[in-house]
């Protein structure tokens, strides 16, 4: 008996404590569940355009190697009048 009068506060203490929680957080109104769904798709959103960006830095970084290997084998054969054109 004991023990279940225990369960039942710990219980209680800890909804309380999620309670207090979610106020200090601002999402203890009706409106909480669609904020975190709000939030949720913009911080998807932002994962998808790091990932984007970074795609897209690491294709022109490839491009720039690859044209500057091009300019150093031309060079190196001797025609001189493809890199200076």
């Amino acid at each position: 008996m004991a023990e279940e009068n225990l369960k039942g506060l710990l219980e209680q203490a800890s909804e309380s404590g999620a309670r207090r929680a979610l106020a200090g957080l601002g999402l203890d109104d009706s409106h909480a569940a669609k904020d975190m769904g709000e939030l949720r798709e913009l911080l998807s959103a932002w994962r998808d355009a790091k990932r984007s960006a970074r795609k897209a830095a690491i294709g022109w970084l490839v491009r720039m190697a690859l044209a500057l290997l091009l300019i150093g084998l031309a060079v190196k054969l001797g025609l001189p009048g493809l890199v200076l054109q």
